[in-house]
């Protein structure tokens, strides 16, 4: 497969693969959840089923009018009752993707993170994974985590090791080249994380992770600047030409997302990871762009293509 460098060229490959899959949407009744669903029909990357509260369910009935062989509606009493009917519906196989409407995060993840009936296995770690298409870099660019863990240990960081790698393959990447980030090249036990970054990378050199490149500590410059990189003496696979960055702690992550979107002019796409299937939770901040270019990074995500209508 050719590396995908940008998310239109994302959108691109679904459709010439013909994957079209099948979307839980949890209480689409916002501008933005609307038109990334009419976007994605346009598109033809995806169907849905909306899942609504009683109170509001007038734009889910226009969307079915607007588009009746593609979109189904479901009602539930309440917004939470909402969200573990579509959890129930990717459990059963209805559907291929969760992605949050106009619910609150928290009130979706319970439902996502129920022991019982929700979508993250027994002993599995939730995470994000966001994709960055940075005007000034020459692909796109994978980060965790932005938005589940705070402090991530040693299992966490394999977790997102694994996970992001998995998904920048699908993008194309046969070796993936995985920044440790840091605010110097130095391994400090006053910062723990450094000592953890010691560990992967042993792991990486062993086979853990596949066929891949994993470097660091590292600062975000010398991961994405090769110049940088000469000027400090490194040399690595890495530095200059990252695939993934790992963050040491959600701040920095998060800080990272909101600077590339505000100030870098990035396109935007993100997901969570870990789940059974994939979960679209965009920030209430995000454009609309943003949202739909994160469904479509979730349909690329997900296993088999499904082409059969609703």
């Amino acid at each position: 497969m050719e590396l995908i460098r940008t998310l239109t060229q994302m959108v691109h490959s679904l459709r010439a693969r013909g994957i079209r899959r099948r979307v839980a949407v949890v209480c689409p009744k916002d501008s933005h959840t609307e038109y990334v669903i009419i976007r994605a029909l346009r598109e033809e990357i995806a169907e849905f089923l909306l899942v609504s509260d009683t109170a509001d369910m007038e734009m889910a009935y226009h969307l079915r009018m607007a588009s009746p062989d593609f979109v189904r509606v479901y009602e539930a009493e309440t917004p939470d009752a909402a969200a573990a009917l579509a959890v129930e519906l990717v459990r059963t196989g209805e559907a291929d993707i969760l992605m949050k409407g106009l619910i609150n995060t928290d009130n979706l993840l319970r439902a996502v993170l129920n022991k019982e009936k929700g979508l993250l296995p027994s002993g599995g770690v939730l995470s994000h994974v966001a994709v960055a298409q940075v005007p000034l870099y020459h692909k796109l660019l994978f980060f965790s985590d932005a938005a589940v863990i705070p402090r991530p240990t040693l299992d966490q960081f394999r977790a997102m090791i694994m996970a992001d790698v998995a998904l920048c393959r699908k993008l194309g990447s046969e070796q993936p080249r995985v920044a440790l980030i840091h605010c110097t090249e130095k391994i400090n036990e006053k910062f723990p994380h450094t000592i953890s970054y010691v560990q992967l990378k042993e792991e990486a050199l062993q086979g853990k992770f596949g066929s891949v490149f994993v470097d660091g500590p590292m600062d975000a410059k010398t991961a994405c600047d090769a110049h940088s990189g000469q000027i400090k003496g490194l040399a690595s696979p890495v530095v200059g030409n990252a695939d993934i960055m790992i963050f040491p702690n959600i701040e920095s992550g998060n800080t990272f997302y909101k600077t590339l979107s505000l100030f870098g002019d990035a396109n935007m796409a993100g997901m969570l990871t870990g789940t059974i299937a994939p979960v679209v939770v965009p920030s209430r901040a995000d454009s609309g762009n943003s949202k739909y270019y994160s469904l479509a990074l979730a349909c690329l995500a997900g296993n088999e293509p499904q082409n059969e209508c609703l």
